[in-house]
């Protein structure tokens, strides 16, 4: 038995109650879905939603779609590499949805931008299909961090 509810159980009075944040199943995939700014104020519901996302036992995939953030800061940071260190101990991974690369700037300041490429849709996060990451690249040439 196991002492985790059940995140996808209807009658689980710990699911999160917003719904563009609540996990919801994808294939067997878990999918996590945030919008708007994410800042150290904001970013509770996501941080709720991933640990909902990541209740039960057994192995978790899970998609965490940030294609609707307008803005996010290094807030994100902690809970997505707490998320990563939970799935991947359970032989699971975790995949980021997003086409901004102000959020690919936040996750190479984070030092976590190998753990989290970018996907440009959930289909593509399920499939391991990576988006290209030009503008990082050109940033990162620009200020110093890569070679030219």
């Amino acid at each position: 038995m196991c002492p985790h509810p059940d995140p996808t159980d209807p009658a689980d009075p710990t699911e999160p109650t917003e719904p563009p944040r609540a996990p919801a199943l994808f294939g067997e995939c878990r999918m996590v879905r945030a919008h708007g700014e994410l800042d150290l104020t904001t970013v509770a519901p996501l941080v709720h939603a991933l640990e909902g996302a990541r209740a039960g036992c057994g192995r978790i995939f899970l998609i965490v779609d940030l294609s609707e953030v307008t803005f996010t800061d290094g807030s994100i940071l902690g809970p997505l590499h707490e998320a990563w260190d939970d799935c991947r101990a359970r032989q699971g991974w975790i995949r980021v949805v997003h086409t901004s690369p102000g959020i690919d700037l936040v996750l190479l300041g984070g030092g976590l931008l190998g753990r989290f490429p970018a996907y440009a849709s959930a289909q593509d996060a399920w499939q391991g299909t990576t988006t290209s990451r030009r503008a990082v690249g050109r940033w990162t040439r620009q200020h110093g961090g890569g070679a030219g």
